[in-house]
């Protein structure tokens, strides 16, 4: 029975799925690796939610491959993501490269020794904010109409797949490394192209075990591919003169729409017009590929979101009803490895100016390796679906009662619940940028299932705004008593333990929410509990945490023990769930954790906090501190000398009203103020052969800014208010002269800039260009402990 609206109560009620909408043998593979059925995905029999994120090979020095996709699979990715960009291998015909930094086939091979599964996008069109969208310039030229089925255009396709194709040897194949190969990119309207791209793709060899096609703005896709959607909380795409777009916004709220209109909105004439769509209406299940893992600065518009403002999206996808979480960017990098020139830009007939080699993108894993505050947030969410990801895939996405009454609501409760009937968890998003939420009215949760009503918690409890929570209701783990409900986060469960007592053991961790008071109930009020630490006993089953960094309770049983420890916001914030010899272990680090090779289990500090880590012992309930670095990070102020003040800056370089042009580097090396740097003397050690891992943070402000290392521009980047960092030992040969170049903002430059930034511009008299400092920073990786 349906239970009346009371205040102060959020009421949904489970709603299972519709009948499977996919026509028999679609989107199907039967490799037994990962196939995609009509609701949800499954990997060797078992429902799976895929974790993908984006890196791009051929922006990122080989060299450093391996360390960032350990990185990746230790923040709870599963499969990485990434563009075969034709024209960093074929700027001529018939001269193809898959030599170096370019060796597509060893990228895969290093992301399986990672224990990451690869998607592929081979294009032949790409985008990627890359100079005729990855199409080779001859190509572009050709007369022929391209990305359609030109006889020409599929000409020249059939020679770059084929041998696209021979390089790979195999490795695309169903039960092969590669999960899922992407045809096209924002294809709206051709899907008899993008079946011949995939036969196109077959001739060569290529034999995907899912094909994928992005299907927002209302793509039109043939059968035999898997729509995937995207979802960005902010967008260099909008012009400068643009408030926050409704597209945007509405990736905070929950719901079944997946299409985004606005994504590639600046590429084509329909934009805005079209209808959303609705889990009801797509083929297949609701996955992603794009979640913004942060945003790229354009030259008019600049934006830069929060770590919150990324989690919450992906976060919101979850309550959804996602099956795929799949982001773009989750690793940046630069085209400075290809060359000058390549980046997407007005004047070879694209909307918006991108730095010529900065592709940071503020993703979870910068440019220079170095991991953001999103990863974290990120990595917390990761876990839970690496635990829990075998019920959440079936689970349906139940929406509440009362929901807000459009996109400027900001105090109604957002939230849904993913159950499959019997159990579920409430997914509570009450975050967005922009425009801050409030705290939502002392609330309690009534969530009807098949055949019972949980009602939590015991009295009703504000939601703070900010909140990104999932509360399980009805959790029932490997033989263990029923947990009713909790009101702290689920985040992993660790198995496999014998305890002290001989009996196999299961703990299951949970996060407190910041601001809520986490408590937890047991569906049989008699079940044995004793509070190890921090917790008290209530009424009813139920208990109260009253630790603040973290408490432990034992469940004592006849059939498998359990354990639940309830990690406080702090403690949880910095853990990691690692996989170690096929078993989870958690962990506590401020600094970077991976597993290397050799199956070490491997950290990487700037000296921040010393190298502290710690690891949870399940059989004797307690943390446990593993060895440190054994050496300080050595860090250091540049020393820094005025070469030349800066010129006059013109309020615009010309472009478009709503997107200005950028200037050129010579324009900037002619105009902007420039700095010598003397790096700190222990950073030239070894002399120019010794390589040395660390990095260069930059505080400056202005419009653009160059680094020159022995008069060669080595980097670029846009002013959006926010630190520079970049990789120390991929900047070339050092020590050699070390310059940098700010061009100055003039104060009408008609950019959008963040509210930080916007407010040091407005303070300025007059234009701005400023160098504030320049620290390096050394980073010391170390092994934390052997298996």
């Amino acid at each position: 029975m349906h239970l009346a609206a009371t205040a102060g109560v959020a009421r949904s009620r489970f709603q299972a799925w519709t009948a499977p909408l996919a026509p028999s043998g679609a989107i199907t593979a039967t490799d037994g690796r990962l196939v995609a059925g009509p609701r949800y995905l499954s990997r060797d029999g078992r429902p799976v939610i895929p974790v993908s994120g984006e890196l791009h090979f051929s922006r990122v020095p080989r060299s450093d491959w391996d360390r960032r996709l350990r990185l990746m699979r230790a923040g709870g990715v599963t499969a990485v993501s990434t563009y075969v960009i034709w024209i960093h291998h074929e700027a001529e015909r018939g001269e193809v490269s898959f030599d170096g930094g370019l060796d597509v086939a060893a990228f895969i091979d290093t992301a399986q020794a990672a224990g990451l599964d690869v998607v592929l996008r081979i294009g032949p069109w790409a985008h990627g904010e890359v100079r005729n969208g990855g199409l080779p310039d001859w190509v572009q030229e050709l007369d022929v109409r391209h990305r359609t089925d030109d006889p020409g255009y599929l000409d020249v396709v059939r020679e770059w797949f084929g041998a696209l194709g021979a390089h790979l040897a195999g490795r695309v194949r169903p039960g092969g490394p590669v999960v899922a190969v992407q045809i096209e990119n924002e294809l709206y309207d051709q899907p008899g192209h993008i079946r011949t791209l995939i036969g196109l793709a077959r001739e060569a060899g290529i034999e995907a075990s899912i094909w994928t096609a992005t299907a927002w703005g209302g793509a039109e896709l043939p059968d035999e591919v898997l729509p995937l959607y995207g979802g960005y909380g902010d967008g260099f795409w909008v012009p400068s003169d643009h408030p926050w777009d409704a597209s945007f916004r509405a990736h905070y709220f929950f719901g079944h729409v997946w299409d985004d209109p606005g994504i590639g909105s600046d590429q084509r004439a329909d934009a805005g017009t079209l209808p959303p769509t609705t889990t009801s209406e797509h083929r297949g299940p609701a996955a992603t590929c794009e979640l913004g893992g942060g945003m790229a600065a354009s030259y008019h518009r600049r934006p830069v979101l929060r770590p919150a403002d990324v989690a919450a999206i992906a976060h919101t996808k979850i309550g959804n009803g996602s099956v795929w979480q799949g982001y773009y960017m989750y690793a940046g990098g630069s085209n400075v490895w290809r060359g000058p020139d390549l980046q997407e830009s007005l004047a070879t007939g694209y909307p918006n100016d991108l730095p010529v080699f900065d592709y940071d993108f503020h993703a979870p894993i910068g440019a220079a390796g170095s991991r953001s505050p999103s990863f974290d947030l990120l990595r917390d969410q990761h876990a839970f679906l690496t635990a829990f990801g075998d019920r959440v895939a079936t689970m349906s996405a139940s929406m509440p009662e009362t929901q807000p009454a459009g996109l400027d609501d900001t105090s109604t409760l957002r939230w849904a619940l993913r159950s499959d009937g019997t159990s579920g968890f409430v997914v509570i998003g009450q975050h967005q940028p922009y425009v801050e939420m409030r705290d939502a009215e002392p609330t309690r949760f009534a969530v009807e299932l098949t055949d019972r009503v949980v009602e939590l918690p015991a009295a009703p409890v504000t939601i703070p705004a900010g909140t990104m929570a999932r509360w399980p209701v009805a959790l029932r783990l490997a033989g263990a008593p029923e947990i009713e409900w909790a009101t702290a986060s689920a985040v992993t469960v660790l198995d496999g333990v014998r305890g002290a007592d001989g009996a196999d053991r299961v703990t299951l961790v949970l996060r407190a929410d910041r601001g809520i008071d986490p408590a937890l109930a047991f569906t049989d009020p008699e079940v044995d509990v004793v509070a190890r630490t921090g917790a008290v006993a209530l009424a009813d089953g139920a208990w109260a945490v009253t630790a603040d960094d973290c408490a432990l309770l034992e469940v004592r049983t006849a059939g498998t023990a359990l354990d639940v420890l309830v990690l406080g916001p702090d403690r949880a914030a910095r853990t990691w769930v690692l996989d170690r010899g096929g078993r989870r272990t958690l962990l506590v680090a401020d600094d970077d954790l991976w597993t290397a090779a050799d199956g070490s289990l491997t950290a990487r500090t700037t000296g921040t906090t010393a190298g502290a880590v710690e690891r949870w012992e399940p059989a004797s309930g307690q943390f446990v501190r593993l060895a440190g670095p054994g050496a300080e990070p050595r860090s250091g102020a540049c020393a820094v000398v005025v070469e030349r003040p800066a010129g006059e800056a013109p309020a615009s370089y010309g472009g478009t009203r709503t997107r200005g042009a950028a200037p050129s580097h010579d324009l900037v090396r002619r105009t902007g103020a420039v700095w010598t740097v003397e790096l700190p003397s222990w950073t030239a050690e070894g002399g120019v052969d010794a390589v040395i891992d660390a990095v260069i943070d930059v505080e400056w402000a202005g419009d653009v800014a160059l680094l020159e290392v022995g008069g060669t521009v080595v980097a670029d980047r846009f002013w959006d208010g926010t630190p520079w960092r970049l990789d120390l030992g991929t900047l070339g040969r050092l020590p050699a002269e070390l310059r940098l170049v700010v061009l100055p903002l003039h104060p009408d430059n008609p950019a959008w800039l963040p509210a930080a930034a916007e407010a040091r511009r407005r303070e300025t008299d007059g234009q701005l260009a400023a160098l504030d400092s320049i620290v390096v920073t050394e980073r010391i990786t170390w092994t934390a402990a052997r298996d």
